[in-house]
């Protein structure tokens, strides 16, 4: 970096992406299947059979995203430029998602298809290039971790806004109508989301070097072979983000009706989005004093610890706030090393094979995320349905297990499934010898006169 004053700029703009991707995506994890179900009178099967199709779909869009990354090449780099592209589209199916027109019940299901489906691939035109422009940003571990952690803590930021103000907004903005509250609060957020991602535009930098040739598929997919580090990294996403898609979607439904303290959404989803922010500022410091996995692992511990205060806890709804509390801190910790291990991998298939294919395995990494998404909203909708859920209704005692179940106790098993699979990751002892064989190489190939 050229100066501390720069290297903050390039974080700052780093982050703000990412709280630009929050302000939409946080809105759509915690309140679209209730906005569809409570607001717009979808049943929940049909939403279930939604979000799986779109994020699928969606999950492929990644994997053709990050091969077009990998084969862009202009003056502002290959994976910036979609933060300038991508902004506006994505403002406004943001806003339409959220906007359902009374065209009758098949009218309202195939609007959430378009609009739910046309936002997640504008989403994914955005958010992909968030993960691949990583590498190209610095090889320097430790400015990688500074990079993360300022972007989780901007992705906490927008996250917190959208946890703490919808509610009150939609009260507000909607004069008595959840419809009309949703649809401006979104409007409000989707705006905000475009001028951060332009100011992203603008502050970020593909200082490092990689191919100017374009990479072919066939390539991209070279630097899979034999790198068990990323298949590793690969299976942990379903078990880490499941635990947390599974967390978020159940949330409202949680303390609407098995705690009969609708109230509390907006607390718990504020803890949830703000509290992480602690674990992350630690991170960096933490980060320099041991590996990647065994801050992954310890993280994972507290994140588990909170989530089982809370599921025996019961009612008590101070105890509850606690382990709230614990389980953000180590979500915070552990999802910021996450991203910072997320460059590694991709330095290693391209040790292995000389091929920087950043594109393709953000893309597929985002893929494996969608799918994951979707398989837990998907699960979740059934599971209420096989509750016999009754939107704004009296639950069964069948439904309020369902319920639990999705907030409580899948996520806790899932975490210990990720902390199982992350045992096997050992990529940290021989990453400083990899980043130092890559550096020599690429500084070989430019004395040559050769692109890198």
């Amino acid at each position: 970096m050229n100066s501390t004053a720069g290297a903050w700029r390039q974080r700052i703009g780093y982050g703000a992406a990412d709280l630009s991707c929050n302000l939409v995506w946080q809105m759509i994890g915690l309140y679209l299947m209730f906005y569809y179900t409570d607001v717009v009178g979808l049943k929940a099967v049909q939403v279930s059979l939604l979000f799986l199709l779109t994020r699928i779909v969606d999950g492929v869009a990644d994997v053709m995203m990050g091969i077009i990354i990998d084969k862009t090449n202009t003056k502002w780099g290959k994976s910036r430029p979609y933060f300038l592209w991508g902004a506006i589209p994505f403002a406004i199916l943001g806003i339409l998602a959220f906007y359902v027109p009374d065209v009758g019940p098949v009218g309202k299901l195939l609007y959430a298809y378009m609009t739910y489906m046309g936002l997640s691939m504008v989403y994914t035109m955005v958010n992909i290039p968030l993960a691949s422009i990583l590498p190209s940003l610095t090889s320097e571990p430790h400015e990688r971790t500074m990079l993360s952690t300022v972007r989780i803590i901007f992705s906490f930021i927008g996250a917190t806004a959208v946890s703490v103000l919808t509610m009150p907004m939609v009260k507000t903005l909607g004069g008595g109508s959840q419809a009309t509250g949703f649809f401006w609060t979104m409007v409000v957020f989707s705006i905000i989301a475009c001028l951060f991602f332009f100011y992203t535009f603008k502050n970020v930098e593909e200082k490092v070097k990689v191919q100017v040739e374009k990479v072919t598929v066939k390539q991209a997919f070279s630097t899979l072979k034999g790198n068990k580090p990323y298949y590793i990294f690969a299976l942990n996403i379903l078990f880490m983000w499941g635990s947390y898609f599974f967390q978020q979607g159940a949330l409202i439904y949680y303390f609407t009706y098995n705690l009969d303290r609708a109230d509390l959404v907006a607390t718990i989803a504020g803890i949830g989005s703000f509290v992480p922010i602690a674990g992350t500022f630690l991170t960096p410091f933490i980060a320099k004093k041991m590996y990647k996995r065994t801050l992954f692992m310890i993280s994972s511990v507290v994140n588990l610890v909170g989530i089982l205060i809370m599921l025996f806890a019961g009612s008590n709804i101070p105890i509850i706030i606690v382990g709230a509390v614990i389980a953000a801190i180590g979500f915070g910790t552990r999802q910021s090393i996450y991203f910072s291990m997320q460059a590694d991998p991709v330095d290693y298939g391209e040790w292995k094979t000389g091929i920087n294919a950043s594109g393709l395995l953000s893309a597929l990494n985002g893929f494996i995320g969608k799918v994951t998404m979707a398989v837990a909203g998907a699960l979740f909708g059934l599971m209420l349905t096989w509750g016999h859920y009754v939107p704004n209704g009296h639950q069964t005692e069948q439904s309020l297990l369902a319920i639990k179940m999705g907030y409580l106790i899948i996520p806790a098993v899932l975490v210990v499934f990720s902390m199982i699979t992350m045992s096997f990751y050992n990529l940290d002892k021989i990453y400083p010898k990899i980043r130092a064989e890559i550096d020599a190489r690429n500084s070989e190939r430019e004395k040559q006169g050769i692109a890198v």
